[in-house]
C-alpha cells in the first residue's frame, strides 16, 4: 500500500510539473492587460523555485543605490512599518497551517508550496530596529512583542500600536522610542479566521489616523469550500480605531495583501493576488485603488466581467456591477508589499509612485514576481509601465530570496524590504 501511495504521489509530482508554457508576447502589466483564453488542466502547472541562500551576494539595484542587509536571522518577516521616530517595527510570523486541503491538487500544490518556504519557524512577534544615525546598522534591536498569532499588519496612531493578527486586531499602548510592550494587547475587533486559506491581515491607517483599513482574503481559490464560508471573506473593511465598529466597503477583491494611502489623494490603494488555475498567464495579480461600495468580480468573474466558469452557481447580478483593477502586475507575481514615496522620494524617476513587493509564483512553468518594482504615478494614478527595482531573488532557477513587505522611510530616504526566504531585512539607499 505505502509502495502504491508513494507511486501515485510520484506520478502526481511528475503531472504537476507540466503544462503550457506562457506566450513572452502577451504584456500583462499596466491598465488594460492581454488575458489570453482559459487553459485548464487536471492538474495544474506548478513549479517552485527551491531556495539556494545568497552565498556573500546581494539583490541588484539600479545605478546610484546601494544594497545592505539591514537585518538577518529573523523569523519570516513579513510587513513592516516606519515609526515617527524612525525605528523599524517588523511583524514576523506564520498562519493559516490549519486549512484543510479539498482536493487531491491541493494536497499536491501544499508539497511543492512548502519546498519554496523557509525552514525557520515564525517568530510571532514583532521586532524593533533602531538606527538612529542611518548609518545602515541597527545599534539597537529588541523583541518588541511576543506570542502573538501570525501578526501581519501593522499601524501606529495616537499613542497606540495596532497589530493585525491572522484572528483579531489588537491596540497596545505605546510610544516611539519604547523598545518593549509588557502590557496586554487590548482586542479592538475579531477578524475572521475560520479555515483561514488566506491567513494574512493587511492594515493601514486612514490619512487623519481616525479610521483602519484591513483587507481579508477568501477562504478558496475560487469557491471551491461553498460561498457560506466565504462571508466577510475576500473584502476590505474599514474600521473604526476606538470602537472596533466595521463596515464592508469593498467586496470580491480575492486576497488584499497590502494597504497603502496614496500621498497625494489620500485614497486606499491594495496590491491583490488573483486566482489560480486558469493557466499560466491567468488571472493577472494586481494594483488597485479601493473603491467604496465596489465589487471586484471574486469568485465568478475576473478583470471586470470577464466570467469564471468553474464558479456555480453564477451571479450575473454581481458580475454586471463588477469593475476592473487600476493596474495589473502580471500573472502570479504574488504581490505581497506596497508602499507610496513621500516627500519627494528618491528623486527623479523614482520620485512619485509606489514600491511593490513580489514574492513570487509557485504554479506556472517559468518564475514571475521573485523581485520589488517601480510603479511611477502621475496625479495620483499610475502611469508608465513598471521598473524593476530590487531583482536577483531568483537565480538559474532557484531562489536566493522572496520580497514580501516593502516601506519606504522619507526622512532617511530609504527603502526597506522584507525577504521571507532568507529572513532578511533589507536596506536600499542613494549611493554617497
Amino acid at each position: 500500500m505505502l509502495k502504491r501511495l508513494l507511486g501515485a504521489t510520484a506520478l502526481s509530482l511528475t503531472l504537476a510539473a507540466c503544462g503550457s508554457p506562457s506566450d513572452p508576447e502577451l504584456n500583462q502589466t499596466g491598465p488594460r492587460p492581454d488575458l489570453p483564453g482559459l487553459d485548464q488542466t487536471l492538474i495544474p502547472p506548478m513549479k517552485i523555485s527551491p531556495p539556494a541562500g545568497w552565498n556573500g551576494e546581494l539583490p541588484t539595484v539600479p545605478a546610484g543605490f546601494t544594497v545592505t542587509a539591514f537585518a538577518t536571522d529573523l523569523k519570516i518577516p513579513r510587513q513592516m512599518l516606519v515609526l515617527p521616530n524612525g525605528d523599524v517595527l517588523v511583524a514576523e510570523g506564520a498562519g493559516g497551517a490549519d486549512a484543510p486541503k479539498m482536493r487531491p491538487k491541493d494536497v499536491i500544490a501544499g508539497v511543492i508550496k512548502a519546498k519554496g518556504k523557509s525552514s525557520v519557524k515564525g517568530g510571532d512577534r514583532i521586532t524593533l530596529l533602531r538606527d538612529a544615525d542611518n548609518d545602515g546598522t541597527p545599534e539597537l534591536r529588541a523583541v518588541l512583542v511576543e506570542n502573538l498569532n501570525a501578526p501581519y499588519g501593522l499601524a501606529y496612531v495616537d499613542g497606540a500600536l495596532y497589530v493585525a493578527e491572522q484572528d483579531a486586531l489588537t491596540r497596545f499602548p505605546f510610544q516611539p522610542g519604547q523598545t518593549g510592550i509588557s502590557v496586554p494587547g487590548q482586542q479592538v475587533t475579531k477578524l475572521p479566521s475560520e479555515i483561514n486559506h488566506h491567513w494574512t491581515k493587511a492594515m493601514t491607517a486612514s490619512a487623519d489616523g481616525r479610521l483602519l483599513y484591513v483587507g481579508i482574503g477568501s477562504n478558496s481559490n475560487v469557491g471551491e469550500r461553498g460561498m457560506a464560508v466565504e462571508q466577510d471573506r475576500a473584502v476590505v473593511w474599514e474600521i473604526d480605531r476606538t470602537t472596533g465598529a466595521h463596515r464592508t466597503i469593498a467586496e470580491g477583491i480575492r486576497n488584499p495583501t497590502a494597504l497603502a494611502i496614496e500621498p497625494t489623494t489620500n485614497l486606499l490603494w491594495s496590491v491583490v493576488n488573483e486566482r489560480d488555475e486558469l493557466g499560466p498567464q491567468l488571472v493577472p495579480d494586481y494594483l488597485t485603488q479601493v473603491r467604496d461600495g465596489a465589487f471586484y468580480g471574486w469568485p465568478y468573474s475576473y478583470w471586470g466581467k470577464s466570467l469564471d466558469p468553474r464558479v456555480h452557481p453564477q451571479k450575473p447580478e454581481l458580475v454586471a456591477r463588477a469593475i476592473a483593477p487600476d493596474y495589473a502586475l502580471g500573472s502570479h507575481v504574488a504581490a505581497l508589499g506596497l508602499d507610496f514615496v513621500r516627500d519627494g522620494g528618491f528623486g527623479g524617476t523614482f520620485a512619485n509612485g509606489a514600491f511593490v513587493g513580489m514574492h513570487g509564483s509557485w504554479n506556472r512553468q517559468d518564475p514571475s514576481g521573485y523581485k520589488v518594482v517601480w510603479i511611477p504615478f502621475v496625479n495620483g494614478r499610475p502611469a508608465g509601465e513598471p521598473v524593476d527595482f530590487a531583482t536577483g531573488f531568483l537565480k538559474d532557477g532557484k531562489a536566493r530570496g522572496r520580497p514580501v513587505g516593502v516601506a519606504f522611510d522619507p526622512a532617511k530616504r530609504i527603502l526597506l524590504v522584507a525577504d521571507d526566504l532568507s529572513n532578511t531585512v533589507w536596506r536600499i539607499a542613494p549611493a554617497g
